[in-house]
């Protein structure tokens, strides 16, 4: 075979598979960022919330915004200032975010939740434009106490 057509061949045979796992490594990048994030800040060492209990939490909320310092983007809430908000894990009450991340937790536990938009308000938003249509969120929760 003549060299100039070898190395034709052997550079096709090296592009073709690197494309696909190129192609592969942006799939998979995509499918991190549309999946809820945990990110433990500190491990409680009480005891761990259950479905069908409540949880007694403080928060707070930002848009996510990749480009901001840790990804916080606009803060629009906190309970940090007022009494800890409470809620049954597992009741639906709380967006789906919430439910998944928060289950796990224990009290003294500190965690970071990097909610995509369908698993928070989605196309809708919330707040009367607060939180725009598809916007992906991060809370700070700490869990304060179980009832």
């Amino acid at each position: 075979m003549k060299p100039a057509l070898s190395a034709i061949l052997l550079s096709t045979c090296l592009i073709l598979p690197a494309s696909s796992v190129m192609a592969q490594m942006q799939s998979d990048t995509q499918e991190v960022s549309s999946r809820l994030q945990k990110i433990d800040v500190k491990t409680g060492n009480g005891e761990e919330i259950q479905s069908g209990r409540t949880a007694v939490v403080h928060y707070t909320g930002w848009l996510h915004d990749p480009l901001a310092a840790k990804e916080h983007g606009q803060q629009f809430d906190s309970s940090r200032g007022r009494p800890p908000f409470s809620f049954v894990l597992g009741s639906g009450k709380v967006i789906k975010g919430w439910e998944q991340g928060v289950a796990g937790m224990k009290i003294g536990g500190k965690r970071t939740l990097i909610i995509p938009p369908e698993l928070a308000y989605g196309s809708r938003g919330a707040g009367g434009g607060i939180i725009p249509p598809n916007a992906a969120l991060i809370f700070d929760i700490e869990l304060i106490d179980i009832r």
